[in-house]
């Protein structure tokens, strides 16, 4: 049987020749590609020397899952980002962090452009393989701005100065996940402050292919933390006024002729946008996610090397809810098939490849002191749920083990 990599090089390899392999984002499927290749690559039946380069525009690893959180609990933001420097699996010589974007990449000569920080310096990068892992680009407040740690850190506590010294409502608007999650968050932790979180729709979570009950749940949750919720409420306008007292407030409509006053408005409709224009456009979907196939390789036959190429996270154009869990699980699969390609070209055994299969809906959602999570066994709810998926962190003690990023295997 002939094999679809019989084109790549059989060059030798070793500690001055290693294999390149290049991600571009270093968050959760991403570091997920990088600790299960390199683990492979360790085996001392069979070790490959490789080279991990990671690209980021971040200077460090942002726990996204506790963006509701990070933005109400000054304690918890300091946690939430890591810089790439102190992630204990990833201090060795053969793995490079690079502050910075990739600005193109060329799949025929496998080089990406690189624009490095802080002076957008723009270099070529050479690979043999390239795993786009860069996500989604979301807006604030659902993820932070900053692109490094101190600036994070100043963005968030301006953010919670705002909301702690507020003499009116919070307001939230935008009742899916992060809106959700977002307001139960800040009531949790600043107990003090009105919050209100405010839908378009009839049912929290609207945009989600969940049942009723499981969005039925999620409203009685958001309710029982204190927050105030306004359904059938689509923001029309929201205006800056002064107050006699000098204190600026936002003047609030609503398109069913509702108005209030809150002191500070929070959007947390995520708009998010697939962060691929640096991949040639035969690569993408009509909404610019990626097309890929099963094995995570890119799907389109019209892209040279499409078979050293993948894409994980967010960013592809896949079944199911866009959750962390689905993208450290690709990232491991990615990993794992990238290194059964370079056992083929190293010792000619025909690669097995993980293969992703369709994803059905499933959620896990932290809702201040409990949580709820559906999938296959149907819908659970409660402080115990809370326990299982998030802990007390909202789950980065969970992600950082599964990710072994101390560097202890599982």
């Amino acid at each position: 049987m002939s094999s679809q990599f019989s084109n790549i090089s059989g060059s030798d390899r070793s500690a001055t020749n290693p294999y390149r392999v290049l991600i571009v984002g270093g968050c959760y499927s991403g570091l997920a590609v990088a600790v299960n290749l390199l683990e492979k690559c360790d085996t001392i039946e069979s070790p490959i020397p490789v080279e991990i380069t990671i690209v980021d525009e971040r200077d460090g690893f942002y726990h996204v899952i506790g963006s509701p959180l990070a933005l109400a609990s000054r304690s918890y933001a300091e946690k939430a980002w890591v810089k790439f420097k102190d992630i204990p699996v990833l201090q060795r010589p053969n793995v490079r962090f690079v502050h910075g974007t990739v600005s193109k990449i060329s799949p025929e000569n496998k080089t990406a452009t690189i624009l490095e920080q802080p002076n957008k310096v723009e270099r070529p990068e050479v690979y043999d393989f390239f795993v786009a892992a860069s996500g989604l680009r979301r807006v604030w407040p659902v993820v932070p701005q900053s692109a490094t740690r101190d600036a994070y850190l100043e963005e968030a506590g301006r953010h919670i100065n705002a909301v702690v010294n507020s003499t009116a409502p919070v307001l939230v608007v935008g009742g899916g996940a992060v809106g959700i999650e977002m307001a139960a968050e800040l009531k949790e932790v600043q107990p003090h402050v009105n919050v209100t979180l405010a839908h378009s729709r009839d049912r929290l979570l609207s945009a989600e292919p969940l049942p009723d009950n499981v969005k039925e749940c999620a409203l009685e949750l958001t309710q029982q933390t204190g927050v105030d919720v306004l359904l059938n409420h689509r923001l029309k306008s929201s205006t800056p006024i002064v107050k006699d007292d000098g204190t600026e407030v936002h003047e609030v409509e609503f398109e069913n002729g509702h108005k209030m006053i809150a002191s500070q408005v929070i959007m947390a409709i995520s708009r998010s946008i697939p962060s691929t224009d640096y991949l040639p456009a035969e690569s993408l979907c009509e909404d610019g996610h990626v097309n890929v196939r099963p094995t995570l390789q890119l799907a389109s036959d019209k892209i040279p090397n499409a078979e050293s190429h993948f894409a994980v996270g967010d960013m592809i154009n896949w079944s199911g809810i866009k959750r962390c869990g689905s993208a450290m699980h690709q990232g491991r699969y990615a990993g794992l098939n990238i290194h059964q390609i370079m056992l083929q070209e190293m010792q000619g055994k025909e690669p097995t490849f993980n293969e992703l299969g369709q994803i059905p809906p499933m959620i896990g959602l932290a809702v201040g002191k409990n949580a709820l999570s559906y999938g296959g066994e149907g819908m659970q709810h409660g402080k115990q749920v809370m326990e299982w998926f998030f802990e007390e962190d909202l789950g980065f003690r969970i992600v950082w083990d599964h990710l072994r990023l101390s560097g202890n295997k599982s």
